[in-house]
């Protein structure tokens, strides 16, 4: 599928240079259609796709970008939801989004000093957010990119976020406080002991929880955390290997099940189904099983898991995967394009349900392809390598 990889690359990037310019402050958009918006997570990870095209276009957007939100930041260091919109406040994971996405944009073009104070402000708030004061960051429900998903308390995918900026920026005394204390296991029984801490490890099983706090948790598969729990390092490469032959037997499952179409994992699974007690009323408007982020295919999330595979040393599972992700990411919803780059497929059949020309869908694209072909995962390599620091 050699060619066809490369007409989706080319087509990656003629997404991107078409959302690089949009209607509030010049700020790239979110999507072609749909969303107009500088969404700052989006944007943060779209970065990944936009270094390794090297494309000078949108590298100088990507820059204004960074400046911008910078700019916006509050006078304790949070970094707003909309790049452009100081006042827009609330997510988890843009801070920390921004804190990964600045340090590779750094370490990119060669400028160390890149932002310094707006990162240093940034790293100050991230402190804060641990209410047991022992690195593991804490959220609100709906608050990181998952806005129709409960996550309480310490999710996986921000704090694997988390780990691999302070791994970036040469924090490694926080970032093994942070890696040891995610390694505890989650608390079952109902029953919390003095000076127990709740982990993301979950017992006689590979991957980690969604998320836990005290006595209460998720078991599903959150794959974005996972697979960013592999790229980092937070998974030794035993229980990476383990995680991904988790992750294909489970899919496998569902295929004969019914309930996935493609060869791609989930964002999610097993699925919310209604009755569940983690089943919310308003999952019945946004959130159907299979459906958006309850087991919707997000080419974004697929191309960490890509990534994730190279890193778990899987490279023809990995090849093999991004020639899925390629076959997907041409459908399309309504627009009149050869190349979808959707938003989210519906797991049941595969059909495009988001907002085509989504911007961080062609980057992690780009991203995904780079891995595959160079066997290697660019950043993380060095967020992995840790007899640096220790």
């Amino acid at each position: 599928m050699k060619t066809e990889i490369d007409e989706a690359k080319a087509a990656a990037l003629e997404v991107l240079r078409h959302n690089a310019h949009g209607p509030y402050r010049g700020l790239p958009r979110t999507a072609g259609w749909g969303y107009p918006e500088p969404y700052t997570r989006d944007l943060m990870i779209a970065a990944l796709g936009i270094l390794v095209s090297g494309d000078e276009t949108l590298m100088r957007a990507l820059r204004r970008t960074l400046e911008v939100v910078a700019d916006n930041q509050s006078p304790r260091g949070h970094i707003p939801s909309l790049v452009h919109d100081a006042d827009d406040r609330g997510a988890s994971d843009t801070t920390p989004l921004f804190l990964m996405a600045a340090a590779m944009f750094r370490d990119t073009v060669g400028e160390p000093a890149f932002l310094q104070d707006a990162i240093e402000k940034a790293v100050r708030w991230m402190e804060y957010q641990s209410p047991a004061d022992d690195g593991v960051v804490a959220q609100l429900p709906t608050s990181d990119w998952r806005d129709e998903q409960w996550v309480l308390g310490y999710g996986l995918y921000v704090n694997t976020v988390v780990y691999t900026y302070q791994r970036l920026l040469g924090l490694h005394g926080p970032a093994e406080t942070l890696r040891n204390a995610m390694s505890h296991f989650t608390i079952t029984g109902g029953e919390q002991h003095k000076h127990v801490h709740e982990g993301l490890v979950i017992r006689h099983k590979p991957y980690y929880a969604l998320w836990s706090y005290k006595v209460l948790g998720s078991e599903r598969v959150d794959l974005l955390g996972n697979s960013l729990a592999i790229l980092s390092g937070i998974a030794a490469p035993s229980r990476a290997e383990a995680l991904v032959r988790w992750i294909e037997s489970e899919c496998e499952q569902l295929r004969d099940s019914g309930l996935l179409a493609v060869e791609l994992p989930p964002n999610l699974f097993p699925y919310l189904q209604p009755g569940d007690p983690d089943w919310h009323p308003r999952d019945a408007l946004f959130n159907q099983p299979g459906e958006y982020h309850n087991g919707g295919i997000w080419p974004f999330v697929c191309g960490f898991y890509i990534a994730a595979l190279v890193a778990a040393g899987r490279p023809k599972l990995a090849a093999r995967r991004l020639d899925d992700l390629t076959a997907l990411v041409r459908r399309r919803r309504k627009e009149p394009v050869e190349w979808g780059f959707n938003e989210w497929y519906r797991a049941q059949d595969g059909t495009a349900r988001g907002q085509d020309w989504q911007t961080w869908s062609a980057a992690m694209y780009l991203y995904a392809a780079r891995c595959v072909e160079e066997n290697r995962t660019p950043f993380f390599e060095a967020v992995r390598r840790r007899e640096h620091d220790e």
